[in-house]
């Protein structure tokens, strides 16, 4: 359906401006959501051909009134600004009541509903939440699970995805995940866009209710550490840790979540997507030309690090140590 509009929620996120991208790249008309047109991105957006962007706020019902009107398809990630739960029914409602033909909602699963002990993480449970509300409604909808990003790996001091420099020259990425754990990858920026549009093309008749983990590569994290070396040409090592540490500031409700993924895939090894869904098969089928760990950590890490203000790609790498532990 070419030419005709696609609203996008939270179009300054990596899922949706990926989306926004790609959907102009190819001539559809882009209605791009915004909380601010001053950010980079917002204004990166702007300047596209095909691309109108609005700002306003999610919890304005008025305005999410507008948002979808002679919208025939919806791309959506909410986050978690104000009352996740409330928006993503808001949404919903206003979606369903403009017509629109195909709601493609970025979701995550609730690992505590399967009876197996495991926790649901705080915000995963509230997507899963608003899932069922598209669902109830009979909205048409295909609800898609991201795996993890390339791009949350920084050497700054972040909790988690921090893949610290250390003085020899060597980085070392401390997580609680088992070492030989198989975690599914997701480039966010450059192949969340392409499947997207994918499944706008192949139509709700195909899609419609069916959940599809956006997710093209399983990989350990020594392999990831492995990738990282390789395209890094230094020692990438990975030490495996049932806590997290929090050596910088982190707000309440992330801490909670950065917790309960300690729990959930550290202790309790679940896996990522719940029983239920698998990856890389699908998103595979979708977009062939997926950019994998690898090939980010050599095109894409160092570039991400200089805009961090890091300078050590400048200095000659020490290539004597390349394994992983």
């Amino acid at each position: 359906m070419p030419n005709k509009i696609i609203a996008i929620v939270n179009s300054s996120g990596r899922q949706a401006a990926s989306v926004a991208r790609v959907a102009a790249a190819v001539g559809d008309h882009v209605r791009a959501h915004v909380n601010s047109k001053d950010g980079v991105v917002a204004q990166e957006l702007d300047d596209l051909d095909n691309v109108t962007v609005v700002e306003g706020r999610l919890d304005d019902r008025q305005f999410v009134a507008t948002l979808f009107a002679g919208a025939h398809r919806a791309f959506i990630n909410t986050i978690s600004w104000g009352d996740e739960v409330a928006i993503g029914i808001a949404l919903a409602d206003a979606a369903k009541k403009a017509g629109v033909q195909h709601y493609i909602y970025s979701s995550m699963p609730d690992h505590s509903i399967y009876g197996r002990g495991w926790p649901g993480l705080p915000l995963w449970s509230v997507k899963f939440m608003v899932e069922n509300y598209i669902r109830q409604i009979g909205l048409p909808a295909t609800f898609v699970y991201a795996g993890i990003y390339n791009n949350n790996f920084t050497s700054l001091d972040y909790p988690l995805f921090c893949m610290k420099l250390q003085p020899d020259g060597s980085f070392r990425w401390t997580a609680p995940f088992h070492p030989d754990q198989a975690l599914p990858w997701l480039d966010a920026e450059h192949d969340v866009g392409p499947a997207v549009l994918q499944i706008f093309k192949d139509g709700h008749r195909k899609w419609s209710g069916h959940r599809i983990a956006l997710a093209f590569e399983l990989l350990t994290p020594l392999q990831v550490c492995a990738a990282f070396s390789t395209s890094l040409h230094r020692p990438v090592h990975y030490t495996h840790s049932p806590t997290i540490n929090f050596s910088v500031p982190i707000p309440p409700g992330y801490r909670s979540q950065l917790e309960g993924i300690a729990t959930l895939f550290g202790q309790r090894n679940a896996p990522y997507f719940g029983p239920e869904i698998s990856a890389p098969d699908e998103a595979r089928g979708l977009w062939a030309g997926w950019r994998g760990v690898e090939e980010y950590a050599r095109e894409v890490f160092p570039v991400e690090e200089a805009a961090n203000g890091m300078n050590w790609m400048q200095d000659g790498a020490d290539t004597t140590e390349n394994d992983t532990e």
